[in-house]
């Protein structure tokens, strides 16, 4: 049965917007005053009308951008910080954390988590435009970066050598990723009409950076194992885990796991849920696994699917498909604020994060770049379509049990928006509603 799901699941290919184009499309000049042809003015022209059409309210609320050339190298050096700062224990992660700045959303105490996220608030100079070159490097060009505060106490470098790279990796591809999302919001702004969403962007100044690691059913057990362990925490990861406590764990792991795999909802890393800001960046995930079964050390494995396991809602089809994106390429997906300011025009994207069904030790890593307004930003309801703030689409035949369930913990826009309210109170809201005492999510992990 689940053989035959798999080979059944739907997979799309977002539309890719290569780099070059973007800063062609997203430049203060006019397309009339570079000296390109005709043809090539054209072809430019027919791209904007593209990316409007995947953002919009029959695309899937997500594109790929393509060709940030040394990013790769960023990413390849960020992503695998995810899973060693999740295993480490408390103190020696929480002492990583502060040197850089760093700090988490979640309970990290929560031995049972399906995610460890490290956020960091991403801040730039206001009314200053940060620059990402074509090798993927921030670009200097008289500008100043805000990059927190550098008088921070560093960890011990014999220990925690690994990660002194950390806090400067995770500003230098956040800025530019922050750059993609900038670029992108001035051309919607255009085709619409007016600088709403660029401006909101500027307004705010701020992104928030998450670096974020998705357990395996192994990592579980070796940070419960680490905490039987406290007392000898360093040669516990640099070593192995007890082969007999694993075997026995893995076992009763895999039953409840059986277990739950009649619910819809039981093979997700994370819940079904929309952004409530303007955009997000993503990169490319990366997936890990084992080198042995009890040990913690891990490389880098292809996607055993071929796809990246963010799954989306797409109303057009009205079907779950998943996404598959290049392993150099950022997947930029639509926020509801940018769904609010746009009147409809953008759609935002209800997505969820999948996780294999039998390869319990693989995990994902992934860096994510929240892009949102000021928080004084206020939202009008004017001119907004009506149906939108009801339902995220018309759902039946063989996705209506699944809609039932994804309804049940994905609150309604027209529950948690009314007319007037600021970005501040929205999304105070929402997390209420998502996450808080009696919320739809409330015994859920948060994103």
């Amino acid at each position: 049965m689940r053989k035959m799901e798999e080979e059944e699941e739907e997979i799309i290919k977002p539309y890719e917007l290569n780099f070059s184009d973007l800063i062609l499309l997203s430049s203060d000049k006019p397309l009339s005053s570079f000296s390109l042809a005709s043809e090539e003015i054209e072809r430019l022209q027919s791209i904007t009308s593209t990316i409007m059409e995947n953002l919009g309210p029959r695309g899937p609320g997500l594109i790929v951008i393509t060709g940030v050339a040394n990013t790769s190298t960023l990413r390849r050096t960020l992503l695998p910080l995810a899973r060693k700062l999740s295993l480490l224990n408390f103190d020696d992660r929480k002492l990583v954390l502060k040197g850089h700045g760093l700090g988490s959303d979640v309970p990290l105490k929560n031995l049972d988590r399906t995610v460890s996220p490290f956020a960091m608030q991403l801040k730039c100079v206001q009314d200053v435009e940060i620059n990402c070159s074509e090798d993927g490097h921030l670009g200097a060009n008289g500008h100043i970066m805000e990059q927190g505060n550098l008088n921070f106490e560093k960890p011990e470098e014999s220990q925690h050598c690994e990660f002194k790279n950390l806090g400067s990796t995770f500003k230098e591809l956040g800025f530019c990723m922050m750059e993609l999302g900038r670029r992108l919001a001035r051309i919607c702004d255009r085709f619409i009409g007016g600088q709403e969403l660029e401006e909101s962007l500027l307004e705010s100044g701020t992104a928030k950076g998450r670096l974020i690691h998705y357990h395996s059913t192994l990592d579980n057990l070796i940070l419960k194992e680490g905490l039987k362990r406290k007392g000898s925490n360093e040669s516990f990861l640099n070593g192995s885990i007890s082969k007999k406590q694993t075997n026995k764990n893995q076992q009763k792991t895999l039953i409840e796991h059986e277990t739950q795999s009649n619910s819809s909802q039981s093979n997700l890393w994370q819940q079904w849920h929309y952004d409530y800001g303007i955009f997000t960046i993503l990169t490319a995930p990366m997936f890990m696994l084992p080198c042995h079964p009890q040990t913690t050390m891990a490389n880098e494995c292809p996607s055993p699917s071929g796809h990246t396991y963010l799954q989306i809602y797409y109303p057009n089809r009205n079907s779950i498909v998943k996404v598959k994106a290049s392993h150099k390429s950022f997947i930029i997906q639509v926020g509801e604020s940018a769904d609010i300011l746009s009147k409809g025009k953008l759609r935002s994207t209800l997505h969820s994060v999948c996780r294999p069904t039998r390869l319990e030790n693989l995990s994902r890593e992934t860096f994510v770049v929240f892009l949102q307004p000021a928080w004084s930003k206020s939202f009008s309801l004017s001119d907004y379509p009506t149906e939108q703030l009801t339902s995220c689409g018309q759902r039946s035949g063989d996705l209506e049990d699944l809609a039932q369930d994804i309804d049940k913990i994905v609150p309604p826009l027209s529950a948690r928006l009314k007319d007037g309210m600021t970005f501040a109170e929205f999304s105070r809201e929402t997390t209420k509603q998502y996450y808080g005492g009696s919320g739809l999510q409330s015994k859920k992990e948060k994103k």
